[in-house]
């Protein structure tokens, strides 16, 4: 083989080398999106005011035993870090029933506020991630498988999210953002306005 043969005989190689392992691409590869547009399904009315959000964060602590065996043959302990926010609304739905009364002269609102209530969480899945997890070796096997099932670990902490926003002042905060927004409409358009329940 001549030198000049070998030496594109190792560029070749080199090239080659470098285009599987993605560090030129000298054909100028690009990807393409071939999606369809997103599809309209349904529209539905809403008389919901979201009136106040809360961001929470809560750290699970799960811990799978079996009985009997070790925990260093079986068994796995994780940590997993969920972050979430969770919406507190008031159904707006219910003031054409008898939430709005007028007063005979027209001058006075009668304002019976709805119970405001609590959305599902929403968790924010790029800030949420397993932490730390300990595994026995039974585990350790399984999970060279396939990739962890974390579906449950997300289901467990829209439960501790939901608690946490029951605990906290969300749920106040909605009703009285709620009376504020609607007292001052209706006081813009003229209206003395007597809040039922206060």
């Amino acid at each position: 083989m001549t030198r000049g043969a070998l030496v594109a005989a190792v560029l070749i190689l080199l090239g080659a080398a470098a285009y599987v392992f993605g560090l030129v691409r000298p054909f100028g590869g690009e990807s393409i999106d071939r999606s369809q547009p997103a599809m309209l399904k349904s529209v539905r009315d809403l008389s919901q005011y979201h009136a106040a959000a809360g961001e929470f964060q809560v750290v699970l602590d799960i811990e799978d035993d079996v009985k009997w065996v070790p925990a260093a043959l079986a068994g796995q302990r994780t940590l997993f870090v969920a972050a979430g926010s969770v919406n507190a609304y008031v159904d707006l739905g219910s003031l054409k029933d008898d939430g709005l009364v007028v007063s005979p002269d027209g001058k006075t609102v009668e304002l019976r506020l709805p119970e405001p209530q609590l959305d599902k969480p929403n968790l924010h899945h790029d800030r949420s991630y397993v932490f730390s997890q300990e595994r026995g070796l039974v585990n350790d096997l399984q999970a060279l498988a396939g990739p962890p099932d974390q579906q449950r670990f997300y289901v467990a902490a829209e439960g501790k999210l939901t608690e946490a926003a029951k605990q906290s002042e969300l749920l106040k905060r909605a009703e009285d953002n709620t009376r504020v927004m609607l007292t001052g409409m209706l006081q813009s358009l003229g209206f003395q306005v007597k809040v039922v329940g206060d």
